[in-house]
């Protein structure tokens, strides 16, 4: 027989502050009447507990309620949100995209630097950073008006330089908004993250700065590194702030310049023994012109849906598309973070198919999209799909019903299929999700 425990008052108050500061950060601002109405918990309870967080530099007086009258049940009190910062960063083979957040996880800066210089006629920062808003790129050692002679071999800039000027971009970044210092950095990384270790599993694949920027920043003092596959960032981000928002099942098809999968069963993402969940690009399917093999997926999933298969297919339907000459485009996810990238070529003609009803390109590409989602739904029944990616996000609803009409045929389990709405920075956003997770389960105790 099992005896139930009476909590400690020690305990009891710790789950007050955590439900009240969590009530703070979904809610924003509130009265201690708000507190008292939403928690449950008696006057002098919530009395005690807001002492406590503002002496804890966590909660602080956030003006008055217009609704009541002036005196203290008008107070509003609300989260110090510079009581820690947080940063965000997306790794990619065309450089790094970063983001710098407050407690609350709301954007305070943004940056990118690119691993090649800028091409003649593009706009663009030479290798050097750009940051968005800010002066941190110039500070950083760079800016639009940098050469890209210094330090770049054949156009791709030296490693580690690179290197040298994230970190330098990410300090600085954090210095403009007022960050004396960085509690957590989650980087999304393309690659398998071991779920012992946190370690990036570089097979050889991957350029050898994505290690090196990886071994930078942990050696910061002070500052907690997280790392995390970047398509599982974007499956956080979809199913907290996107199109799978209130789901415990799906699974991501992430479809961009690559592609890759992401699945949440039960509310909890699934990363697989070795952390390779996901990897659909080595997905033996059938139209291909062989199998894959264990170091490369020229014949799998891969060379069917890549941004390359895309522009294509859609050159043979007389719809056509150069690589990387997809136009600029300027989004801001649900997040708050602000994306200003090079669309690739691939999304810039869905876009484009789309928006002229070019039917008989769509349907083919639905077809090669459910044939790789018909195997994770018959092995995982997930019951929603959302198609990610800046590809997935400009098919919009016309992919993703012409995806589940074909899905319907080749699967015997329902599956709805819906469009990604975080788009391509869907893992800078989930990157600031579980970075502030972790800032706050520090902060705010509990799990």
């Amino acid at each position: 027989m099992t005896t139930a425990r009476t909590a400690t008052p020690s305990t009891a108050r710790a789950i007050n502050d955590r439900l009240a500061l969590d009530l703070l950060l979904e809610r924003g601002p509130l009265t201690a009447s708000d507190l008292r109405t939403l928690t449950g918990l008696s006057r002098p309870t919530v009395a005690d507990l807001l002492e406590r967080l503002q002496r804890s530099g966590l909660v602080a007086h956030a003006g008055e309620s217009a609704a009541l009258r002036r005196g203290p049940n008008a107070r509003l009190y609300g989260l110090v949100a510079d009581r820690a910062h947080l940063a965000g960063i997306d790794i990619r083979s065309s450089g790094v995209s970063l983001v710098v957040a407050d407690l609350t996880g709301r954007t305070l800066g943004t940056a990118t630097i690119a691993a090649f210089a800028s091409a003649p006629g593009r706009e663009g920062a030479s290798g050097a950073a750009a940051a968005e808003g800010t002066g941190a790129a110039e500070r950083a050692g760079g800016g639009a008006d940098a050469g890209p002679a210094s330090g770049t071999v054949n156009g791709a800039i030296d490693g580690d330089l690179l290197v040298e000027r994230t970190v330098e971009t990410l300090l600085a970044t954090a210095a403009e908004v007022g960050a004396r210092e960085l509690h957590t950095v989650a980087v999304g990384a393309p690659g398998l993250v071991d779920p012992a270790t946190g370690m990036l599993n570089n097979s050889g694949k991957l350029p050898e700065w994505h290690t090196k920027l990886l071994t930078a920043l942990r050696s910061r003092p002070g500052m907690e590194v997280i790392l995390e596959n970047e398509v599982n960032l974007a499956g956080i981000a979809e199913h907290r702030l996107g199109a799978a928002r209130g789901r415990r099942d799906f699974a991501l098809i992430w479809l961009g310049y690559g592609v890759g999968a992401s699945v949440v069963l039960d509310d909890r993402l699934r990363r697989g023994a070795s952390g390779g969940t996901g990897e659909i690009g080595f997905l033996p399917v059938p139209g291909t012109v062989g199998l894959p093999e264990s170091t490369k997926c020229d014949a799998g999933f891969h060379s069917m849906v890549s941004s390359a298969a895309i522009c294509a297919l859609a050159a043979r339907h007389g719809l056509t598309a150069e690589p990387g000459e997809g136009e600029d485009v300027a989004a801001e996810d649900e997040a708050g973070v602000r994306v200003e990238d090079r669309e690739p070529a691939a999304a810039a003609v869905v876009r484009q198919a789309v928006e002229d009803g070019a039917d008989g390109f769509l349907d083919e590409l639905a077809q090669r999209i459910a044939v790789g989602a018909s195997a994770i739904c018959v092995v995982l029944d997930p019951g929603c799909l959302v198609l990610g990616g800046e590809i997935g996000q400009a098919g919009g609803p016309e992919l993703a019903g012409r995806v589940e009409h074909h899905l319907t045929r080749l699967s015997p389990l329902a599956t709805e299929v819906r469009a990604g709405t975080a788009g391509g920075g869907a893992v800078l956003a989930g990157a600031v999700l579980i970075a502030g997770d972790a800032v706050r389960r520090e902060l705010f105790g509990g799990d």
